[in-house]
């Protein structure tokens, strides 16, 4: 029970720091939805179920740049073998911000592509109809080219989804989505190839 009294007390935490449901969740590597319930239970006169999730800690990875690179040799032997079975070639890898990032640089060093990173929506509280996340200008570009994906956890695949319909709407191709866990266990999204170091199969 610590752990769940740990991660509501970094919930309010990151709350009370300004943080909006969608930045919270991507921290904790948690669903939105196990975001609210947290911050419901910090309040402790409210008995709220609690939803199906997992919280994955992988700081002990993050901390590390030697731990950083080791796991960006494994991801990118993943997207070597996937990219093999179709002949395509990486001309971008793209890293969702923010925990992306250094994986999805460190790949593209190692894969000598461009390095490209998208900011998702999930930063804003209320996410519009028709708000998109965006490619930053101050990296690679994505029109015309094959793309792979790089983020640290797919939880419910909405941010993977929506890098996917963006990438396309740019005209680029995305190819594959490489994680460290996936908790969707998904194979595809949007006719794109998953693939993860570790996948979370929920037994119920």
């Amino acid at each position: 029970m610590k752990n769940i009294e740990d991660l509501i007390q970094k919930a309010a935490e990151l709350q009370s720091n300004g943080l909006v449901t969608g930045q919270i969740a991507d921290e904790l590597n948690v669903s939105r939805e196990t975001v609210t319930w947290l911050l419901t239970r910090s309040k402790k006169d409210v008995s709220v179920p609690a939803p199906k999730d997992i919280s994955v800690n992988w700081s002990s990875i993050g901390k590390s740049a030697t731990r950083l690179h080791y796991i960006s040799l494994a991801l990118c032997d993943m997207v070597l073998e996937t990219l093999e079975k179709t002949n395509a070639e990486v001309d971008v890898v793209v890293g969702v911000a923010a925990s992306g990032i250094p994986l999805a640089s460190m790949m593209a060093n190692e894969l000598g592509a461009d390095f490209a990173l998208y900011h998702s929506r999930k930063g804003q509280d209320v996410v519009q109809p028709g708000h998109k996340g965006t490619i930053s200008r101050n990296f690679g570009t994505v029109a015309g080219k094959n793309c792979v994906i790089v983020d640290d956890v797919i939880t419910t695949g909405s941010t993977t989804m929506e890098v996917i319909e963006q990438l396309r709407e740019m005209d680029a191709k995305p190819r594959v989505v490489v994680v460290l866990v996936d908790k969707k266990g998904a194979d595809t999204i949007a006719n794109v190839p998953i693939q993860s170091l570790v996948r979370i199969v929920r037994l119920d």
